[in-house]
């Protein structure tokens, strides 16, 4: 199975911690926040990467190259223009066609998951779409999900002006190939203009109750950096059945 990373954002909420990087380069205990994401993909055997890239992508391509210094093979697909998510996925969808289904990571977040329990949960429901959504106790900045008694996605609430606790989209999905389709050429958004779409085709949730965290605005990058041992440990707490490595330092990686 395919996983894909989308990393292409201009991250402007997070220029003023990360000038001069893109957002997935900033730097957690560290090392790039991205290389989080590539350990916990590794640790579950998910070692076919495609990331969809943008803004300052050449510095991801210098840090990364063809992945096989981690032992992975990663390609990229790096957007002309800004495509949003679900653009993104459209451009890439070059190195999907003979993917009947692939995981797909929002590169700004980190989730505690097991990744092949969510893709079995995907295969037995036989939906569309399978989203990991967690709780939290404060969901304004993200907006809520709804769901129904048979994990059954139902609608999408929009960011709530006071805190309160809620249930949101965790940013990592199993998408099934036929997801492709129904996006068109150009900017889109998953989250926006195509999940509330395919709601009656079969969107289901998965929820979760590990670490999550967002390093999308700077008080919450401050706080994974705090943090940055406990999200390491979490990377690899759902190895499953399969042998837990940690993927070394790559080559050429520098703190951002």
């Amino acid at each position: 199975m395919k996983a894909v990373l989308l990393i292409g954002g201009l991250g402007t909420r997070l220029r003023s911690a990360v000038p001069s990087s893109p957002k997935a380069l900033a730097s957690v205990g560290g090392r790039p926040f991205l290389e989080l994401l590539l350990r916990q993909l590794g640790a579950q055997g998910i070692r076919q990467l495609v990331m969809c890239t943008g803004y300052l992508a050449e510095q991801i391509e210098e840090v990364f190259g063809d992945g096989s210094d981690l032992g992975m093979t990663i390609q990229y697909s790096q957007e002309p223009v800004p495509l949003g998510t679900a653009g993104a996925l459209k451009f890439a969808q070059r190195y999907l066609r003979h993917e009947s289904e692939f995981l797909v990571l929002n590169g700004d977040s980190f989730l505690e998951v097991d990744f092949n329990e969510l893709v079995e949960s995907h295969r037995k429901r036989d939906g569309l779409v399978t989203m990991a959504v967690v709780p939290v106790d404060n969901a304004s900045r993200y907006g809520t999900v709804r769901l129904g008694a048979d994990s059954r996605l139902l609608g999408f609430e929009e960011k709530a002006e006071q805190s309160a606790p809620g249930i949101i989209n965790a940013g990592v999905y199993v998408l099934s190939n036929a997801v492709l389709p129904e996006i068109s050429e150009g900017p889109a958004s998953l989250e926006r203009d195509i999940f509330p779409r395919l709601l009656g085709q079969g969107i289901f949730a998965v929820e979760q109750r590990g670490v999550f965290i967002d390093i999308g605005i700077p008080e919450d990058y401050a706080r994974a950096g705090e943090m940055s041992d406990r999200l390491n440990s979490a990377a690899l707490s759902k190895c499953c059945s399969v042998t837990c490595t940690d993927i070394s330092q790559p080559q050429g990686s520098k703190d951002t």
